[in-house]
């Protein structure tokens, strides 16, 4: 740097560099030159220059610099003082632009009105309920006790940070009052349940405008009384675009989609917050097509989508196992420019992990600098599922390094790696170290684990055992778990004891009906069989039908059991009975075992032929090129027959097939193999 600058040279260099632009922060050092530059040229009095100086201290990340900068250029200004307080909070830097105003107070500047109220927005931010008093206190003294603007932000800052008495003291002492203040008002009174001191509010009102009829029609949404929401909603005389959205939250978050299409359909004008509520209501309520159909919708009507509206198709695409639409949407967002930040990159790194695209999901992780909790879960869980316990330990022992302390959710994902791949050591030194190393009491889900990788392991007493000595009652996973682990066993009566157990403890779930009727099959038990079957028809219950999904040109097409009605149904079928009549040559039988009905071997081979992903994987060789990759996504788990046959599909035509059951995936090679090494 030149050792004299001219105001104007001095001028050029500083602004050369506004807090709105991105810029190569300054070292400590380039800042001092600059400094001393500053007092060379005698700019310690203009504001403009100081100004500048001042903001590029912030956006270097050295609010400390500015403040004793200030400190010792002469008597305070309480103008600079407060425009480094507005530049270092819209940096980011919440705490740092609170300290600032300390140091403020300490040189004797004055805040202004507009300091006042940032300062008790960062309070609300920080939850710093003993700071926002020292403002009020601060305000009171100087005189600015009856400034409708700032008594409205105390209201405000009471309210959010809990101390609705505080809130309705400031409320009733303020001399006057317009919409504003009551809208803040009756925005606490909702937010902490007041129901009915809400509603009363509403009426008392003066003046009324569109935030006031969303605020209380939203009061009404958090007490789940759809029913006044909705008769609010239609009397409104004060409607904007906001008050459409909100209802329509309200029937997506109360599951009611049918209603938030509706109203949906029925918008005049709609925004890109319309949009996104729709299609994450459809995600909520499992409708993933639809997702992706709203979507569509909303490009053909040029609404520019959000990291929101990606963050909700990326969870449509993991659930359907969609790849290549998933593929698309992070090719748009690379050229739209969203932000990948945290959320978005943990969304993508799920959709590739469920999608079983594992090296793609890895990519991401290592492309992301600041990783939260939720991005090293998704990793771990997604690896787990994938087979690839070891990996998934490997990324554990990494976040451990890197000082980032797990959750429950990633024990969960670790024990469940563990289960998957047989560590049962590794898996229960993990277990009991989750109170003794980590602080972590283990949950019912992570009991659950621990019998899984038990059972999944043959040792069936030692998983008995340790669901007899649980701290909780186990729950119905729990108990399939500890079922699975009969599965090599005799003891019919044991597993009837166990199915018993998880009937009552969901009546409605068909799959335990369906399991106690097959076991009582397999022992000639008849009569017993026609009882279950009664069971099921007096209470309405029904089995949960296999199906089975693949993605095919950007197109998801379901498969479900005993439903023919696909267009190309009548060519699988016979493509199927031609793959069976191969099967039998290279050695294969089919495993009759899971259809244990009253009905003769002929029909068993029959069933386990069309069962769902066997239906897909068809529709998926028949329809692609050779040598692509088939992917499907099943809802149950896969059965030993389908695992048996689709290693030789595999092999027969030369394909690598992909298919992700309820828990896991399993990943097939041409050679034969199973990534799960027939174990799951």
């Amino acid at each position: 740097m030149h050792s004299q600058l001219s105001r104007c040279s001095l001028l050029d260099l500083l602004l050369r560099h506004p807090p709105n632009r991105r810029y190569r922060p300054l070292t400590l050092k380039q800042l001092q030159q600059t400094h001393s530059q500053i007092l060379t040229n005698g700019l310690q009095t203009d504001h403009s220059v100081i100004r500048s100086f001042l903001a590029l201290c912030v956006h270097s990340g050295r609010v400390d610099y500015c403040a004793s900068f200030l400190r010792e250029n002469g008597p305070p200004c309480s103008d600079l003082w407060n425009s480094t307080i507005k530049a270092t909070a819209e940096a980011g830097w919440e705490q740092e632009a609170l300290s600032c105003y300390v140091k403020m107070l300490q040189q004797g500047a004055c805040p202004q009105k507009s300091t006042f109220l940032l300062v008790l927005r960062l309070c609300v931010a920080s939850l710093a309920v003993g700071f926002g008093e020292g403002v009020h206190c601060r305000i009171l003294k100087m005189g600015f006790g009856f400034d409708a603007y700032l008594l409205t932000g105390l209201l405000d800052f009471y309210a959010k940070n809990g101390e609705l008495r505080s809130a309705e003291t400031v409320f009733e002492e303020m001399p006057q009052r317009d919409v504003v203040a009551w809208n803040s008002m009756l925005a606490a009174y909702s937010r902490h349940g007041r129901v009915e001191d809400a509603r009363k509010m509403f009426d008392q009102m003066p003046e009324r405008n569109t935030v006031s009829w969303n605020t209380i029609i939203y009061c009404y949404w958090r007490c789940e009384d759809d029913v006044e929401a909705r008769r609010l909603f239609e009397q409104a005389t004060l409607k904007d675009v906001a008050t459409w959205n909100s209802m329509i939250s309200g029937y997506c978050k109360s599951g009611d989609l049918g209603s938030a299409w509706e109203l949906f359909e029925r918008m005049d004008t709609k925004n890109s917050i319309s949009w996104n509520t729709m299609i994450s209501g459809c995600v909520q309520s499992r409708e993933f097509r639809k997702a992706l159909s709203v979507f569509n919708r909303m490009q053909a009507e040029n609404v520019r989508a959000t990291e929101v509206t990606m963050i909700s198709l990326l969870s449509a695409c993991a659930h359907l196992g969609a790849l290549d639409v998933g593929r698309w949407i992070h090719a748009y967002i690379e050229k739209e420019r969203l932000k990948v930040d945290v959320v978005l990159g943990t969304a993508l790194i799920d959709m590739y992990m469920k999608c079983g695209s594992i090296g793609a999901a890895m990519q991401i992780f290592h492309s992301i600098r600041r990783r939260n909790i939720f991005c090293w879960n998704a990793v771990i869980s997604g690896l787990a599922m994938n087979g690839l316990g070891e990996e998934a330990i490997d990324v554990f022992l990494r976040m451990e390094k890197e000082n980032m302390r797990p959750d429950h959710v990633t024990f969960v994902g670790l024990l469940s790696g563990c289960s998957h791949l047989g560590l049962v050591e590794e898996g229960l030194h993990f277990f009991y170290q989750m109170p003794k190393k980590y602080g972590i009491e283990p949950r019912i889900e992570h009991y659950g684990c621990v019998v899984d990788l038990l059972g999944r392991a043959g040792l069936l007493d030692r998983a008995q055992e340790f669901v007899e000595t649980m701290p909780m009652t186990p729950n119905g996973v729990t108990l399939g778990s500890l079922l699975r682990a009969c599965r090599g066993s005799r003891n019919n009566l044991l597993k009837e004891k166990i199915i018993k157990q998880m009937m009552d403890l969901d009546p409605s779930d068909g799959a335990n009906y369906v399991l106690l009727s097959n076991l009582y099959a397999s022992a000639n038990r008849w009569a017993d069989v026609e009882v279950i079957r009664e069971m099921m028809r007096e209470r309405g219950v029904q089995k949960t039908p296999g199906c089975s999904s693949i993605e095919l040109n950007n197109m998801v097409h379901e498969f479900v059991v005993g439903d023919s009605s696909h267009p190309q149904f009548e060519r699988i079928s016979k493509f199927l009975d031609e793959v069976s009549k191969k099967l039998r040559l290279l050695g294969h039988e089919s495993d009759t075992g899971p259809v244990l009905h009253d009905i003769d071997e002929e029909e068993k081979e029959s069933s386990v032929r069309y069962h769902s992903e066997k239906v897909a994987i068809a529709f998926g060789i028949m329809n692609t090129s050779p040598g692509s990759v088939v992917r499907v996504v099943k809802n149950l788990r896969m059965c030993s027959d389908c695992h048996a046959a689709t290693k030789l599909i595999a092999k027969l035509f030369g394909r690598k097939i992909i298919v992700r059951d309820r828990s896991r995936f399993h990943h097939f090679s041409e050679d034969g193999s199973c990534s799960c090494k027939d174990y799951w």
